[in-house]
């Protein structure tokens, strides 16, 4: 058999010729994808974030990597709005920054994404429409309390669930969008997640990750619809960080710390509709890339039930306090 094909490409020259040329071309595009990815990842300089505006809004901005974003965009030099839920955790966080940063301007836009949009949507408008915000961060987002089946998720979760995650987001776009269209420029982030982006399925997070995907194919609609308006839109799609929401306590290499996170966001600002800024995020994105769904999701699920197991045993003993 071997003798016969050695005997085929000897007399069939052409045959050679194009597996060489496809051989070529593989290894060629594979090898750009790495020198690509090492460019992006740690040598290509970041956009000059001023040139957006003088001001940021960021919302879930008192805690996580919405406080991490708010830090690290007065360290460049920009001016602040702060939206939260609680005042009382606002004007720490306003504090905070101020002492660190004192002459970073700050208003605080007390408001509950999880309530009445109407209120704090005008609030929003208002400010957008007085100040040059040129950088909109969507941050704020509810997830589950642990991992739970479908049929497990209550109502009033679910109805937070896309509340927060998807109208509210659409709805704080859309009012700062207005003044960014007027000043011809502007940037957005909303923070997806890996569960939608990275990872092929997240069960027992359904819609949660469900609601992510609205963020990302959101963001991207967004990326087509404005990029000749000069405006950049972007989602960003982390995975494990290390956050009261993800219940983490401590960054490692793989879990990086809100403040950590957030300065591979801001080199990643303006670029790419939809990445993973932190590099060993994109590193994973691109290993299950080349495992079949197949492999992943059993793998996936028997995390996730663990994560389950864990959530009901501690509200098992809450229950018995």
């Amino acid at each position: 058999m071997e003798v016969n094909f050695l005997e085929t490409l000897k007399t069939q020259p052409l045959l050679v010729i194009i597996l060489f040329i496809l051989g070529s071309i593989s290894f060629l595009k594979i090898s750009v994808s790495i020198l690509r990815w090492v460019y992006v990842n740690f040598l290509r300089p970041p956009k000059n974030i001023k040139k957006y505006g003088s001001w940021a809004l960021v919302t879930g901005s008192t805690d996580g990597i919405g406080k991490a974003f708010a830090f690290e965009l007065a360290k460049k030099g920009l001016n602040l709005i702060l939206v939260g839920r609680n005042p009382n955790k606002l004007n720490d966080v306003s504090s905070e920054i101020q002492t660190k940063f004192p002459k970073t301007q700050i208003k605080n836009v007390v408001f509950d994404l999880n309530g009445d949009l109407s209120e704090g949507i005008k609030k929003i408008s208002d400010l957008t429409e007085e100040l040059d915000v040129g950088i909109l961060v969507n941050n704020a987002g509810v997830s589950y309390p642990y991992a739970r089946y479908f049929h497990e998720v209550d109502n009033e979760l679910l109805n937070n669930l896309i509340k927060v995650n998807v109208e509210a987001i659409s709805k704080v776009t859309q009012a700062v969008l207005s003044g960014m269209l007027k000043r011809k420029k502007g940037a957005i982030v909303n923070i997806g997640s890996g569960a939608s982006t990275i990872i092929p399925s997240y069960p027992l997070y359904a819609v949660y990750a469900a609601t992510k995907a609205y963020v990302e194919q959101f963001s991207k609609c967004l990326y087509v619809e404005y990029k000749n308006s000069g405006i950049d839109v972007q989602c960003q799609a982390p995975l494990n960080v290390a956050t009261k929401m993800a219940s983490i306590k401590r960054s490692s290499f793989l879990v990086p710390s809100p403040t950590g996170y957030a300065k591979a966001g801001l080199r990643w600002l303006g670029y790419e509709p939809c990445c993973a800024p932190y590099w060993p995020h994109s590193l994973i994105w691109g290993l299950l890339y080349l495992l079949p769904e197949s492999a992943v999701d059993p793998w996936i699920l028997s995390f996730c039930l663990k994560i389950r197991k864990k959530g009901q045993f501690k509200d098992s003993q809450k229950k018995k306090i």
